[in-house]
C-alpha cells in the first residue's frame, strides 16, 4: 500500500483554485459514456459533480492567506496483490476509502473532536498509471534510448545524403540496443508515458484544509504531533499523528478486504528496516517457511537480487542489507510513506 499526502501546488501548475486539479483528475473519463465514468464521491454520496467539488473546496477557505494551501491531495495506491484481494472492484475501494477517512480524522490531536464528519473531502478512482521519468525502469533504459535516438538521426542524415553510411548496419545496431535494454513490457522498451500493465487502480482524494464548518484548519503535514501550545493564554492541542494514521490504514484495509498481509508489506516492517535493521532481518528469517517464501518473492518482485536460502541470519543480513537499503530507502520521502515494499 502506498499512501502519499501532499499540499496544494501553488506554483505555475495550479492556481489558488482546485479547478485545475479537478480537470486533471477528469483525464481518464474524457470521451467516455456517462455510465462508464468514475464519479467523484464523498463519505455519503457516490456521485458528486466536478462543479460541486470545485465550489465546495474553493468556498471553504475562510481566513487562509493567499499563498496558503487551500487543500491537500492524498493518493492511495494499493499494490497489485492488494487489488487482487478485492478483485479490483471500485465498490470495495470506495468502501475502504470511507473507512480510511475515519482513520484520517481520528489521527488529529485537537481540542475539538475531529471525526470523519468534520472532514470535507472528495475522492476519485483511476484505473490507469503511466511510467514516469524518475522511475527505475525508465532511468535504466534512458542510455539505450539516447543511443537509439542518435542512430536514428544518423540514418536520416544518410538518407538525406549529408553523410556517408550504411542504413542497414545502423538499423541492426538499433535492434541490438532494443534487445539489450533491461526493462520491457509486452516486448516494448519501457519509456516515460507508457501505460503500466496489470491492475493499476488507485484513488486521488482532495481534502479541504478547513473543517466542514470553515472554522479551523486541519493540517496532516504539521511537523508536530500530539503536542500542546499556549494560544491566547489557553493550552491548545495540535498535530497529526502520521504513524497512527499509516498503521490504521493498513489494518483497515486488511479488515475490509479480508487481506492476509505478509510481514514485509507492513508499516511496522518498514519502520524496523529504517530504524532497526537487525530487528527487520531477525523478523524476516524468523517467519514460518511459507510466509518467508512469500516475503522473499515480494522483495524479489521489486528487482532486488536476493541470495539463495536457507542461510543463517548473519549471512542473510550481510548479503542483502546493502541492496535492500538502497532499494527501499528511495521510497522514503518527506510527507509521504510507502506502506510495504
Amino acid at each position: 500500500m502506498y499512501i502519499a499526502i501532499s499540499p496544494q501546488k501553488m506554483g505555475s501548475t495550479y492556481t489558488s483554485s482546485v479547478g485545475a486539479y479537478v480537470d486533471y483528475l477528469e483525464k481518464e473519463d474524457l470521451g467516455k459514456h456517462p455510465d462508464l465514468k468514475e464519479n467523484f464521491f464523498d463519505q455519503l454520496n457516490d456521485k458528486v459533480s466536478p462543479e460541486k467539488v470545485i465550489s465546495e473546496i474553493d468556498g471553504n477557505t475562510a481566513k487562509l492567506r493567499k499563498r496558503d494551501p487551500k487543500f491537500y491531495s492524498m493518493v492511495v495506491s494499493p499494490s497489485q496483490r492488494e487489488l487482487k484481494a478485492i478483485s479490483n472492484d471500485p465498490n470495495h475501494l470506495r468502501k475502504y476509502v470511507r473507512e480510511l477517512m475515519k482513520d484520517y480524522a481520528n489521527s488529529f490531536y485537537r481540542n475539538q473532536k475531529v471525526n470523519v464528519d468534520s472532514i470535507k473531502y472528495y475522492a476519485k478512482i483511476e484505473h490507469q498509471r503511466t511510467f514516469r521519468g524518475f522511475e527505475k525502469q525508465v532511468m535504466e533504459n534512458a542510455p539505450y534510448r539516447k543511443e537509439i535516438a542518435k542512430l536514428k538521426n544518423d540514418i536520416r542524415k544518410v538518407e538525406r545524403g549529408e553523410v556517408n553510411g550504411n542504413v542497414r548496419k545502423l538499423e541492426k545496431k538499433i535492434k541490438k540496443l532494443y534487445d539489450q535494454a533491461p526493462h520491457k513490457q509486452n516486448g516494448k522498451m519501457i519509456v516515460a508515458g507508457m501505460q503500466k500493465e496489470g491492475f493499476q487502480t488507485h484513488v486521488h482524494i482532495i481534502i479541504s484544509r478547513k473543517d466542514v464548518t470553515n472554522t479551523y484548519t486541519l493540517s496532516p503535514l504539521a511537523k508536530h504531533k500530539a503536542s500542546e501550545v499556549m494560544l491566547n493564554g489557553k493550552p491548545t492541542k495540535r498535530g497529526f499523528d502520521r504513524d497512527k494514521f499509516y498503521e490504521a490504514s493498513e489494518k483497515t484495509f486488511d479488515r475490509v478486504a479480508g487481506y492476509d498481509r505478509n510481514y514485509v508489506e507492513t508499516y511496522d516492517a518498514k519502520k524496523d528496516f529504517i530504524k532497526n535493521p537487525g530487528k527487520f532481518y531477525a523478523s524476516l528469517v524468523g517467519l514460518p517457511t511459507r510466509e518467508k517464501d512469500v516475503a522473499f518473492k515480494l522483495l524479489k518482485s521489486t528487482g532486488m537480487k536476493i541470495p539463495k536460502v536457507p542461510m543463517n541470519q548473519h549471512q542473510l543480513a550481510m548479503k542483502i542489507i546493502k541492496g535492500l537499503q538502497k532499494g527501499i530507502g528511495r521510497a522514503v520521502r518527506s510527507g509521504e510513506i510507502d506502506i510495504g515494499f
